[in-house]
């Protein structure tokens, strides 16, 4: 933001939430009064901000501390996606075949999973936390190339896992659709509306909650003024410093313009299996399968007996899907399903929406200060609740001066997004290598 106010005109769309809980339980939780004035204003209640929120109040408990969010905690993307905490290199990361670059990321992901799992036990938050682990799994010839590359970086950094065949995934999954999969231990599934609203619910005495509580404007005036708008009316809030988390909204606030890639993934959950269905499937509860190539299909079977299918990706650049749109999605996720579970074709999906990442076109983070006083992190690239989490941790801990080997980590495997074509260049461009992506990897899905 160079100029000395921005007016914030875009909102995220009040679209369909995500399915994982009921949409009358993701109401707003935050303070009823606005405070007059915070030493840091952290803007975006999702994984980044949440943990950027407590680590400021963790180093300082005399500083105030306002986490803004425009929609109730749990609406936005972090309530949205499949429910895994990733801590292995993940998607764009398996591009780059440096070890120390791998181990970093490992590293940083697996902090992350630990945060969360202490905090998880600390707070006692009802989430369906499982250390389940994951399956990462291939159906044909370009999914099995994939999956090849996979342990070859697993074997470069020495990290454990286990060959599974068509029958061992049949076991797990109830589906002898996989030729095979790998399997790794470290992976955490969760309920992720229940654990971002869990973990809001238990930042600390010093930490403000505002959600339901959209930006409108910000103006640099011996700090910040951020204008709010409140459900009790307008407001101004002044903050000595901001934490942006806002992800791929972060340019609608002028930071990183023209930098980033609003990309959705879709999702739907079916109703819980009944009895006899659950006879008829024949798998475990409580697994996790990401696909092997990056345009196949995600499946969960959560502990409540309910199915996830998790395909098709679309630019968003209103950030909303329509619900034409949605329709279509739907229809793709049916033929997802039935292929993998004839006997639970006609099983009912509950819920299905779309989640918007930010992605970049040189398939980088973005971590750091952004202009002066605003520290922001975005761009996670398909593991947002690990490297939300992460980052946000670090954030806080550099904007304070402190500096570790996990700090040094963030920073080697950050960098800055290149800028995009312009519009609608972009958006043309993005949607013809998602339909490339999607004909490749056509087998997998």
């Amino acid at each position: 933001m160079t100029a000395a106010a921005r007016s914030i005109h875009r909102r995220p769309p009040a679209d369909t939430p995500s399915g994982w809980v009921p949409r009358a339980e993701i109401m707003p939780m935050g303070a009823a009064e606005t405070p007059d004035g915070v030493d840091w204003a952290v803007i975006g209640a999702g994984f980044t901000g949440l943990a950027a929120a407590r680590r400021l109040a963790e180093l300082n408990p005399g500083a105030r501390i306002a986490l803004i969010d425009a929609k109730p905690v749990g609406w936005g993307s972090s309530g949205r996606n499949a429910g895994f905490v990733i801590d292995l290199p993940h998607k764009f990361d398996l591009e780059h075949d440096d070890p120390e670059r791998l181990r970093r990321v490992v590293r940083l992901n697996t902090a992350a999973r630990d945060d969360l799992d202490r905090l998880v036990r600390e707070h006692g938050i009802d989430c369906d936390w499982s250390r389940a682990g994951k399956l990462q799994a291939a159906i044909g010839a370009s999914g099995s190339a994939n999956m090849a590359v996979f342990a070859r970086a697993l074997d470069s950094i020495e990290q454990g896992y286990e060959m599974l065949d068509r029958a061992q995934v049949a076991a797990i999954t109830g589906t002898a659709h996989y030729a095979g999969a790998i399997f790794t231990p470290g992976c955490m599934l969760m309920n992720p509306v229940r654990l971002v609203r869990g973990l809001a619910s238990a930042l600390p005495d010093n930490v403000a909650l505002l959600d339901a509580t959209q930006v409108t404007r910000i103006e640099r005036r011996d700090g910040f003024a951020l204008h709010l708008a409140r459900p009790e009316g307008p407001r101004v809030l002044k903050a000595g410093r901001i934490v942006a988390a806002m992800n791929a909204f972060t340019p609608e606030f002028g930071w990183l313009r023209n930098r980033m890639v609003p990309v959705a993934t879709f999702a739907s959950l079916t109703r819980p299996l009944s009895d006899a269905e659950l006879a008829n499937y024949g798998g475990r509860l409580d697994w996790g399968l990401t696909p092997a190539d990056p345009g196949g299909t995600t499946l969960r079977m959560a502990r409540d007996r309910r199915l996830l299918v998790r395909n098709q990706y679309d630019y968003l650049g209103d950030y909303g899907a329509s619900p034409r749109a949605l329709d279509k999605v739907r229809r793709s996720h049916r033929l997802a399903l039935a292929r993998r579970f004839p006997a639970l074709a006609e099983i009912p999906f509950e819920s299905t929406w779309g989640g918007v990442c930010a992605l970049t076109r040189n398939h980088v983070s973005y971590f750091g200060e952004m202009a002066p006083g605003v520290w922001g992190s975005s761009c996670h690239n398909g593991v947002g609740v690990a490297r939300g989490t992460i980052s946000g941790r670090l954030l806080a801990e550099a904007a304070h001066g402190q500096d570790s080997d996990l700090l040094s980590d963030m920073i080697a495997v950050s960098d800055m997004p290149v800028r995009n074509p312009p519009r609608p260049f972009v958006g043309l461009g993005v949607k013809a290598r998602l339909r490339l992506a999607a004909w490749e990897a056509r087998k997998e899905i």
